[in-house]
């Protein structure tokens, strides 16, 4: 046992004494190649950040979701109403990176103007289902106006955005893993 930790010792120093020989500590002359890795490094994350969705994207997603959960909860999926809620709000995770001054917008209306949603669909009542969704089209067609967006104006939609899935099946807002 006490050979093991000093061989353990061992391998972090010498992983430790070869990082920084590699980074060119303690060498002033490799300042300069230091600081073009940095300005290099930087550059590849903006690139990286660049490739990511600002809010359009991830909005069409949402507006998918959000349809889909309408006709999920009307026909008693419960599962997949809350499933796509869930999936709704994590499909802006992209935007708290390329648009970090305007995602705390849309933070802030999932935690709080969208609740009473995401409480209807735990309770399994369609009707305070219908009552909060319709708000909440209110409450996101007030959103894009004042973002200077008012040519987005959402309307409940009279068929889900995937036609191809069973919003009949009874199941509960718990059942999603």
């Amino acid at each position: 046992m006490r050979r093991l930790k000093w061989l353990l010792m061992l391998v972090v120093f010498a992983t430790s004494a070869a990082a920084l020989a590699m980074a060119g500590c303690g060498d002033s002359s490799s300042t300069s190649s230091n600081v073009a890795n940095n300005d290099n490094v930087q550059q590849q994350l903006d690139e990286l950040k660049s490739g990511l969705p600002k809010f359009a994207v991830p909005m069409r997603e949402v507006g998918d979701r959000f349809d889909d959960m309408y006709f999920a909860s009307k026909g008693g999926n419960w599962a997949l109403a809350s499933y796509m809620s869930r999936y709704m709000n994590k499909a802006m995770n992209p935007a708290k990176v390329t648009k970090p001054d305007e995602y705390p917008v849309w933070a802030s209306f999932y935690t709080d103007t969208f609740n009473p949603v995401n409480e209807a669909i735990a309770a399994k009542d369609f009707e305070a289902f219908d009552l909060a969704y319709s708000q909440a089209i209110i409450d996101c067609n007030a959103c894009h106006k004042s973002m200077g967006y008012d040519f987005i104006v959402i309307l409940k939609a009279d068929h889900p955005a995937d036609t191809h899935t069973d919003y009949t099946l009874k199941t509960e807002p718990t059942d999603v893993p």
